[in-house]
């Protein structure tokens, strides 16, 4: 079970993880939570929109792309929030 992946180096502990292959591209979808404490630096990680996506449970590394994302919560600056994130990513060929 893939409870964790990593995006460039920032490793995100996952809650759902689902792996497809379309056209020989890998795509993985993920829910995770996000606190406040945290947003931040996951808002400018996931600004960059491509990432080393690495699942190391399952020995894959590949090159991806956001192609959706989604939040339950718009605004966690203020303390003590969580926000549910909802992403799916799609291998970018070389």
């Amino acid at each position: 079970m893939v409870k964790e992946i990593i995006l460039n180096d920032t490793v995100i502990p996952i809650e759902k993880y689902e792996e497809t292959t379309v056209n020989g591209l890998h795509n993985i979808i993920i829910d995770f939570k996000v606190a406040s404490e945290d947003y931040h630096d996951i808002a400018v990680l996931l600004y960059e929109g491509t990432f080393q996506i690495t699942v190391p449970v399952k020995d894959l590394s590949f090159k991806g792309s956001i192609i959706q994302y989604s939040t339950s919560i718009t605004n966690l600056y203020e303390k003590g929030q969580i926000g549910d994130y909802h992403v799916s990513l799609q291998e970018v060929k070389n």
